[in-house]
């Protein structure tokens, strides 16, 4: 009785202080909500987990998670079921809690049957025992943000402890990165062969392997016993069909051929993304047409290929946020405009605040020579303009007369100013930012956007 009575206090206070939020103007709060109601009721988190009828997937991984969640979400509610999303992205203990409180009644009484819920990569060891997830969907593991993160091994090695002793979870892993393959098989191992506990997704499309790794390759060594891995090709980073010499660990097979389905978004990432959200709501039994379906009728969420008209100039913004996604959305804007009569406009703004990391060191492991090739009209901007600006000058390497020159404007409004005047009648303007950065071109942009 007094655990509820809390829980009830909690949420009540909680709603007072997300009212006084948007009363003073400054916008909706994610985040302050949840840490009250837990200073009230630590237990909030679980409490309101546990009430789900269909429990709670816990989406995780350094890139694509938002996407993934969007699709999962659309497909689940095809089937009928009541969702819960943290759509905001606030991902950390204190943002998961607000998703709860803010569907749950006066009564702390949650109606919905499945709640969705992206969650950092660093914080998920904390959250499992809390809520004892009917399903974990791990994404992939990459460098991110270098100054808040340790190795991508160390995240794993603590996922897995933090999962192996779970009753009743099932995993859905990225069998083509070799850190979660490995992490998969040996949860397999360790929960008696249980296949109905640990599903893959992954690609088969030899035909789209890259020319070669990366410079933003992460693991390419056996999580098993270290050797040097063998890769038959590589789709992405250190995402591809491989194998072990040295001791026969290979790729976990995926349930399903990638080519079965199409995907999202532009971007073989979102392929990815695509085939984790099938993988996931097979699990809770969505049916292939309703799977089909959400895809078809998708929208990109706002910063992940999202798509404005701005002044009658077309804009895509692809979030570009670390290494491999970076070299991703500069893979997908190169492709897209290879047969372009016209070079692209690109605007690139890199920050480096809280959400984005302080070190932004990690740009030096882009692949920014196939931009730099393509001989577009290139504006950088954000708190480390030069920075990247430094970055796309030794990319041109043996090509130092490319023009049209560099353009360098830390003030963001009149570097978008800038891009959209340079961008030809008829073309599109591609803008990569950071974290921080996009929320930022977004609410410039979007006060004279056409949706």
């Amino acid at each position: 009785m007094l655990e509820r009575l809390r829980l009830i206090l909690a949420i009540a206070l909680a709603r007072s202080v997300a009212m006084a939020v948007r009363l003073s103007g400054r916008g909706a709060a994610s985040v302050l909500p949840g840490s009250v109601a837990r200073r009230v009721q630590p237990r909030a988190l679980g409490l309101l987990a546990g009430q789900l009828r269909q429990g709670v997937v816990l989406v995780a991984g350094t890139n694509g998670k938002t996407t993934t969640s969007l699709l999962l979400r659309e497909m689940l509610e095809g089937a009928g079921l009541r969702t819960i999303h943290n759509a905001t992205g606030a991902n950390l203990e204190n943002g998961l809690t607000a998703a709860l409180l803010e569907a749950a009644t006066w009564t702390g009484e949650l109606r919905q049957d499945v709640a969705i819920l992206e969650v950092d990569e660093n914080i998920l060891p904390r959250v499992l025992p809390q809520i004892r997830p009917r399903a974990v969907l791990a994404l992939n593991l990459f460098r991110d943000q270098l100054d808040r993160y340790g190795e991508v091994d160390t995240i794993a090695r603590r996922w897995s402890e933090a999962i192996a002793p779970l009753t009743g979870t099932a995993v859905v892993l990225n069998g083509d990165d070799p850190t979660l393959s490995h992490f998969g098989q040996d949860l397999l191992e360790r929960w008696g062969g249980d296949l109905s506990r640990v599903r893959y997704f992954g690609l088969t499309e030899p035909e789209h392997y890259l020319k070669e790794i990366p410079h933003a390759v992460d693991s390419i060594y056996c999580p098993r016993c270290g050797h040097s891995l063998r890769y038959q090709g590589v789709y992405l980073s250190h995402l591809g069909d491989f194998d072990c010499p040295g001791c026969g660990f290979k790729k976990s097979e995926p349930s399903q051929l990638s080519r079965h389905w199409p995907q999202i978004l532009v971007g073989l990432y979102n392929k990815y993304n695509t085939l984790a959200a099938v993988e996931t709501a097979t699990l809770f039994g969505v049916e292939e047409g309703i799977q089909r379906g959400a895809i078809a009728t998708f929208k990109a969420a706002f910063g992940r290929s999202e798509e404005l008209v701005v002044e009658g100039v077309p804009v895509r913004i692809l979030l570009s946020k670390n290494p491999v996604g970076t070299n991703e959305t500069l893979r997908t804007v190169v492709d897209l405009t290879r047969d372009r009569p016209v070079p692209p406009t690109v605007l690139m703004v890199l920050n480096d605040r809280a959400p984005d990391g302080k070190d932004v060191s990690w740009i030096w492991d882009t692949d920014t020579e196939p931009l730099v090739k393509a001989n577009p009209t290139l504006v950088v901007s954000g708190d480390r303009a030069y920075d990247m600006a430094l970055r796309l000058t030794y990319s041109q390497g043996e090509h130092p007369d490319l023009t049209p020159p560099l353009l360098v404007e830390t003030d963001l409004k009149l570097a978008i100013d800038r891009a959209i005047a340079a961008t030809p009648a008829g073309e599109t303007l591609y803008i990569l930012p950071t974290y921080s950065a996009m929320l930022e071109v977004r609410e410039i942009l979007t006060g004279r956007a056409i949706r």
